[in-house]
């Protein structure tokens, strides 16, 4: 999914910059007032070393602050300060983004082998989260024996795993990553389900429980998009029926309005009308891997669809601000693959917006960790918990707008 691990770029500014500790790679920013910061960046026009250095801050405040070092097998805290009663370490979708973030620190030109060692790292750790359970493997929510009590298998966790592992493949060509992301494409495909007598039958359970009572447009998305990339990588036809199935059961039962997916559908019937970026984001992303891979044209105009659909809705007032660090994230990165094949300023501009105001409004200076609302998004709590999921977040973001050339 990350597009800095799809294109090479020769982006010699952040040679300099990237060499230093996280404190000097900062410059002026360090020395300045937040707000100050902030609106200084936005006159002048954030460059690509801006951001590159902003990706690299805030990721050394991500280690310093929530990283457990290898004594703790590379692990993270949920949240810190960490509070009485809560888990020893985070659940699965924290570190995937951690990992997320650090493939993305890792692909700036110029870093130091500092990022490729610790992306490795993310990857070892990411392991431990795999329950080869009574033949219905996957990652678990949480830590599965000895480390921890183990967990539900969420379909969407385990489909952005595995969108990871394609991006770590694609950074260092190493078969054992392709190998896992097929393994957990194997995964989410039991999610698919196949009840005709449901109400729009198909879709993908969001986890692996009798229990589970909804179909979603997220793990349907992603699941799709994983299925999409691998097609394109390996160009077996398994995941290009996949990709297209998972893909047209969202677009037909959950899209509201372009690039608009209504959040699940209920067994009986119900739909979950909560909209969320990801989702818009998922299926621009989907559609764009489909077209590159196959050379429909169809995918492309869709994809193209969904991005202005979306964009629309999405700019609108307090709408992008309010939602999700992670899910805005994942949201702009799908954007930039669509930009790679049909370039539109409005995708950088405003990811670069939202960052701009983030960094600003977010961020606490004392410890360069980004607070939000109980939602992960919305206005600067100051007494709020940091969270790794939305530290990553902020990363993969300066990160990404790092990496693009437009």
């Amino acid at each position: 999914m990350k597009t800095t691990a799809r294109v090479a770029l020769a982006l010699a500014v952040l040679c300099g910059a990237l060499g230093t500790s996280p404190a000097a790679a900062a410059g002026t920013d360090r020395g300045t007032p937040a707000s100050d910061r902030g609106a200084s960046a936005s006159a002048r026009g954030a460059s690509a070393s801006d951001w590159a250095r902003r990706a690299e801050v805030t990721y050394g405040s991500l280690q310093q602050h929530l990283y457990q070092g290898p004594q703790e097998h590379g692990l993270y805290l949920e949240k810190t300060p960490r509070k009485e009663g809560e888990n020893p370490h985070s659940y699965l979708w924290p570190l995937r983004e951690a990992a997320a973030a650090t493939v993305g620190m890792a692909g700036l030109p110029g870093v130091s082998a500092r990022y490729h060692r610790d992306a490795a790292e993310r990857f070892t750790t990411l392991r431990l989260y795999f329950n080869p359970r009574d033949g219905r493997p996957g990652y678990d929510s949480y830590l599965p024996a000895p480390l921890g009590a183990g967990g539900d298998v969420f379909y969407d966790d385990n489909a952005v795993v595995g969108l990871s592992f394609l991006d770590q493949y694609r950074a260092t060509g190493k078969q054992v990553y392709l190998d896992r992301a097929v393994e957990t494409y194997g995964v989410v495909g039991r999610g698919w389900d196949d009840d005709p007598a449901k109400p729009c039958p198909g879709g993908m359970n969001w986890v692996d429980s009798p229990n589970n009572t909804m179909r979603a447009a997220n793990v349907t998305g992603l699941a799709a998009e994983l299925a999409a990339e691998l097609y394109a990588i390996e160009h077996d036809d398994r995941f290009l029926a996949s990709a297209k199935k998972w893909y047209e059961w969202n677009w037909s039962c959950l899209r509201r309005s372009p690039g608009l997916y209504d959040n699940s559908r209920d067994d009986d019937g119900t739909v979950n009308t909560t909209l969320w970026t990801y989702n818009s984001g998922a299926m621009i992303g989907t559609a764009t891997t489909l077209y590159r891979a196959t050379g429909d044209r169809s995918y492309l105009d869709r994809a193209v669809a969904d991005a202005d659909g979306s964009l629309a809705y999405w700019k609108q007032g307090e709408r992008l601000h309010d939602q999700p660090a992670i899910f805005n994230a994942i949201y702009f990165d799908n954007l930039r693959l669509l930009n790679e094949v049909r370039p539109d300023s409005t995708y950088r501009t405003t990811a670069a917006t939202y960052a701009e105001r983030t960094w600003k409004e977010n961020r606490t200076p004392s410890d360069g960790l980004f607070r939000f609302q109980p939602s992960g998004g919305g206005d600067h709590d100051p007494a709020a918990q940091a969270e790794t999921l939305e530290q990553s977040a902020m990363v993969q973001i300066f990160a990404g707008l790092a990496t693009d050339r437009t």
